[in-house]
């Protein structure tokens, strides 16, 4: 009677440890690729599993978004600048299946080939282009890696790089360069405004000259001009049609001149 009792209790005990490893529960955000007798079976999950001990084995993946930070690589740009760069990739399992038999560690070969996708494609261009346009740069970088692990089951949804470490001596000369960019742009801004000013002096004088009384309207506006300033000095202008009856005057021969009664 007493050995019934235990070999009933034997038999509890093995059910009972045969559904614990029989039944598997899944979250919403996780799936199991399920290999019987070591062969692929299915994909199974969300929810409630039933799996067969000894017989079949599953594997569970994550299906949410993994965040990747891609360490600082020594990047020689294409125009001899040496430069550390670091960034960080996004990227999710679309196909369990694909990640899990195609690819021995999914994460340790996305993050390899992150770090050389990224010194292969920042090769290739001038420091300018990877300070000034790097929404390019990232697409580059996330199409071709999105391209490479789309056999591993795993979409890169984003690259972003966050840091583009510049030698001190580098700075320096990146500055003197915006500086003498400045310069440049101010130098133009200067004689475009000495164009435009010159420009319309010319079209202002051939309006006077066509309207001599015009002239006149300016002569005393300038007068009063300088009658409001309270300054000590005063400078008179003297009109060029004075000045050209004085020369006439003067290059009268004696001759000429009116006799006296």
């Amino acid at each position: 009677m007493l050995f019934d009792w235990i070999g009933y209790a034997l038999i509890g005990v093995l059910v009972i440890m045969f559904f614990a490893s029989a039944i598997r529960i899944f979250r919403e955000y996780e799936r199991g690729v399920v290999f019987t007798l070591g062969r692929f079976s299915r994909v199974c999950g969300p929810g409630f599993v039933i799996i067969i001990p000894v017989v079949q084995q599953v594997v569970r993946t994550d299906l949410r978004m993994f965040v990747e930070d891609v360490p600082s690589q020594d990047v020689i740009s294409r125009d001899n600048v040496s430069v550390k760069v670091n960034a960080v990739i996004y990227y999710r399992i679309i196909d369990p299946q694909r990640a899990i038999i195609n690819v021995e560690n999914y994460t340790s070969a996305t993050s390899q080939l992150a770090q050389t996708t990224l010194r292969s494609v920042l090769g290739k261009h001038e420091l300018d282009e990877m300070l000034a346009e790097r929404d390019k740069l990232n697409a580059d970088i996330q199409e071709i890696l999105d391209r490479q692990t789309d056999n591993w089951g795993i979409k890169v949804s984003n690259v972003e790089i966050k840091h583009v470490d510049i030698d001190e001596s580098m700075i320096r000369a990146i500055a003197k360069q915006a500086e003498a960019e400045r310069v440049r742009r101010a130098k133009i801004i200067n004689a475009e405004g000495e164009q435009q000013a010159a420009q319309k002096l010319a079209e202002a004088g051939e309006i006077l000259a066509k309207q001599p009384n015009a002239m006149q309207l300016r002569f005393f506006g300038a007068l009063h001009d300088i009658a409001g300033d309270k300054s000590s000095t005063i400078v008179f202008p003297l009109p060029i049609e004075l000045m050209k009856a004085l020369e006439g005057i003067a290059g009268k021969p004696d001759g000429d001149a009116p006799k006296g009664g």
